[in-house]
């Protein structure tokens, strides 16, 4: 008999990709977005879970406006925090395992090496902060929970940064980019296939996922032209050059070490992962 997999943030790009190859893979899938369950309604996320009677429970629903946040604490933490607990509370009530996407704005970035999973947290702004929020809950009222911290996530779903930059550079020919900021890309696709490896196991615990390797911003624009083929000047700047309301970790690298200690498959290169991904999406355009 096929297991029950529920999906929160069913319409983001993360969450897409998930119900995409959890079905794929022969799962029952559920997938939720904000129109059909609002996570900070805890009557209506009880009463979702508890008549599905799900085996696991992928929560990918979140308040990711960074700079938002700053200027609507409430409501990230609200989203981020409570709504978070409702859905532990609820999944641990029905025996399911629970995956908690979270990210590495829950570290200040002041390190100059790869943060593992037990290195101390320590966020910046209010997205950081909420997420943190999110992952005590899960860690305080469920029993069987999969942290899966990701960074500069980019796929074939929704808005992101690599989409961004193709379509800059359709439209000019030269940008500036930050580059003092480092961290590691990670493709949905990759990020789900992790997610399903280890969520069907009992290797219980916090997980950072990502492609392997890091680079900064700039050197990842440049990678995004260079795979597409395209001719884009693109010019380094740094984050004061770009003030935003939310500050950014510096350098969010991180370190597999719960993969690699669990046995679980090593992530492949990041820039591996956006060929595959831009060579997919070349594809996708000739077919339309």
């Amino acid at each position: 008999m096929s297991q029950k997999v529920l999906i929160t943030g069913a319409n983001g790009q993360l969450g897409k990709e998930l119900v995409e190859l959890f079905s794929e893979k022969c799962f029952e899938v559920y997938g939720f977005g904000r129109d059909k369950m609002d996570i900070t309604n805890q009557e209506q996320v009880q009463e979702i879970i508890y008549t599905l009677k799900p085996d696991i429970v992928i929560h990918s629903a979140a308040h990711t406006k960074v700079d938002l946040a700053e200027s609507e604490p409430e409501q990230a933490f609200l989203i981020n925090g409570y709504g978070t607990r409702n859905v532990a509370v609820a999944t641990e009530r029905v025996g399911a395992k629970l995956v908690y996407v979270s990210t590495d704005y829950v570290f200040d970035g002041t390190g100059n090496t790869p943060y593992n999973e037990f290195a101390p947290t320590s966020p910046l702004g209010v997205y950081g902060r909420s997420k943190l929020a999110g992952e005590n809950f899960v860690r305080d009222f469920h029993s069987k929970f999969f942290i899966v911290r990701t960074s500069w996530v980019y796929g074939k779903h929704g808005a992101n940064f690599v989409k961004t930059m193709l379509k800059l550079g359709e439209e000019q020919k030269e940008l500036s980019v930050v580059s003092d900021q480092i961290g590691c890309p990670t493709y949905t696709l990759d990020l789900a296939n992790s997610i399903l490896e280890i969520v069907v196991t009992e290797k219980y615990g916090v997980y950072h996922v990502s492609n392997s390797g890091s680079c900064s911003w700039y050197e990842f624009a440049k990678a995004i032209f260079e795979e597409a083929g395209m001719a884009v000047k693109v010019n380094p700047c740094t984050t004061k050059d770009f003030p935003r309301p939310a500050a950014r970790p510096s350098y969010s690298v991180f370190n597999h070490m719960s993969l690699q200690l669990n046995g679980f498959q090593h992530p492949r290169g990041w820039r591996d992962g956006l060929s595959h991904f831009l060579s997919e999406q070349s594809q996708r355009t000739n077919i339309k």
